[in-house]
């Protein structure tokens, strides 16, 4: 071999090898947009996870509240009923 090929092929070589590097780099830097990615989805889940919660203690408060009112609702309705009848009992 001559100089000349000897350098030829080490040349050859490099590129080669810059080629490798810069696919390498190319296919860490999409792994890591993919991994932003998923970050900011995982940040987003979290931000609605926070928010649906906050509407869940809401609503149960809101649902207890209103099985409350119900029952006292219904108390009353059982007054009035019971008084109803005592006076129609009466006038029997």
């Amino acid at each position: 071999m001559t100089d000349q090929s000897v350098i030829d092929t080490t040349v050859r070589r490099l590129a080669l090898a810059l080629d490798a590097l810069d696919a390498a780099v190319e296919r860490r830097k999409q792994a890591d947009r993919n991994e932003e990615g998923l970050a900011a989805q995982v940040q987003a889940l979290g931000v609605d996870r926070t928010r649906l919660a906050a509407a869940l203690d809401s609503e149960t408060a809101r649902t207890r509240a209103l099985e409350t009112t119900n029952r006292e609702i219904a108390e009353r309705l059982d007054t009035a009923i019971a008084s109803i009848q005592s006076v129609l009992n009466l006038n029997e």
